[in-house]
């Protein structure tokens, strides 16, 4: 006998016998391993990597059994993330901080099997361009029941889904609404029917790592808390020369107006109070003043405010400007009422509003506000945080707020 033939003899008796013994792993007619192989774990970055991409996460996989635990070392922020149903994939829920190390640490099994732990240590890349947001809540600041949530970027944003999975809210009482894009670099949230008063409301963007367009990262988590104020909405019809004032959804006062002349019409709209002044100076073609007890609601100039001058006309003929003229005492009352975001409504005037005159996101209805979304979905918050939703799941409005929709003749922003 050759020594190669013996060789190739001791080689198919060595075989048999293994594949004979207790505990021996074999495999059957279709290839598949016996009980008792031991899963893979694959870790996204890998282990080493230097310059991962932040918006990409963290995510483990277990090629067969089940993922047991998953830690995330860092110098920074927690790491979140979830489990998919099967138990075989693990993903971190938000970005990962720029210019960080991580280490991540997973063990998965099978059953009854013995646990496998795999580790991978990774930094994530410092961006070469950065984008900034800004919020124009300010801390434990007050807002009306129409107020939107505003953001501002300083880049333009093409990701837009991308930075609208990044934000979260916790609020006090439940709360239905969406977010909404008015072009690239303003996105607001704005509920669907009005804050419900007395409402605390904490935004979180987890958008450091948030990649806004190719290769343009955020860097900062933003947060915020504010507060919703009484309900305080007031409703001008240019025709009847009135205004009503409803506090908490009851009627409290109802009083005479004068609104834009003809060639000034006050325009038609759903608006929001912007800001006031005890004196504010108006000038326009002829005229300077200072007037008192001014609540503005347009980017162009229209406020209610105090016209000593003109309440002989209030309640019977138009005469301002464009402005909703009260007497001394009523125009005091209101002023003193309002704060950023009360609703006012004008009706009755032959001018249309204009979109962007103001925040006039109350122009949309809740189907073309949905439309602005990049993820097309409702956003339902509460106290336990904010997750998105597929609108046909959610219960129809219960509003009761008079006037929440805008009149038909609005023009606005798709």
């Amino acid at each position: 006998m050759t020594g190669a033939v013996a060789l190739a003899l001791l080689a198919l008796v060595a075989t048999a016998c293994a594949g004979s013994g207790p505990g021996a792993s074999a495999t059957g007619s279709h290839g598949t391993a016996a009980a008792g192989a031991q899963p893979k774990i694959s870790i996204t970055p890998a282990n080493g990597a230097t310059a991962a991409d932040p918006s990409a996460g963290i995510t483990v996989t277990a090629s067969t059994g089940k993922l047991t635990n998953v830690a995330v070392r860092s110098s920074g922020s927690d790491v979140p993330g979830a489990l998919t149903p099967d138990g075989r994939t693990w993903h971190s829920q938000w970005a990962l901080e720029v210019s960080q190390r991580y280490t991540v640490t997973a063990t998965a099994a099978e059953s009854g099997g013995h646990p496998v732990t795999t580790t991978s240590a990774f930094r994530t890349l410092t961006p070469g361009q950065t984008f900034q947001t800004q919020i124009f809540e300010g801390y434990n600041q007050t807002y009306g029941v129409g107020m939107p949530i505003l953001l501002t970027f300083s880049q333009p944003i093409t990701d837009k889904a991308a930075v609208e999975r990044s934000l979260q809210l916790t609020t006090s009482n439940p709360v239905v609404g969406a977010w909404y894009w008015d072009g690239s670099q303003t996105l607001a949230f704005r509920p669907r029917d009005y804050w419900p008063s007395g409402t605390t409301v904490s935004f979180t963007g987890h958008l450091d790592g948030v990649q806004g367009a190719p290769g343009v990262y955020d860097t900062h988590t933003l947060t915020q808390t504010f507060t919703i104020g009484p309900s305080v909405i007031a409703v001008a019809n240019t025709t009847t020369h009135q205004t009503q004032i409803y506090y908490d959804g009851q009627l409290r006062y109802d009083w005479p107006i004068s609104s834009g002349k003809p060639g000034d019409d006050t325009p038609n709209g759903s608006y929001l109070t912007i800001e006031k002044g005890n004196p504010v100076q108006m000038t326009g073609p002829g005229y300077s003043i200072s007037v008192p007890w001014s609540v503005r609601f347009t980017f162009s100039g229209d406020y209610y405010h105090d016209a000593y001058w003109s309440v002989g006309q209030q309640g019977f003929e138009n005469v301002s400007h464009g402005c909703v003229n009260l007497s001394p005492a009523n125009a005091e009352t209101y002023y003193n009422l309002a704060v950023p975001g009360d609703p006012i409504t004008v009706t009755g005037s032959p001018r249309p509003g204009t979109w962007d005159n103001g925040w006039t996101y109350w122009f949309l209805s809740w189907p073309d506000l949905l439309k602005g979304s990049a993820l097309g979905q409702a956003v339902q918050a509460g106290p336990s945080g904010s997750s998105f939703v597929d609108p046909a799941t959610l219960p129809a409005s219960v509003a009761t707020a008079p006037l929440q929709t805008s009149p038909a003749n609005n023009s606005a922003a798709g």
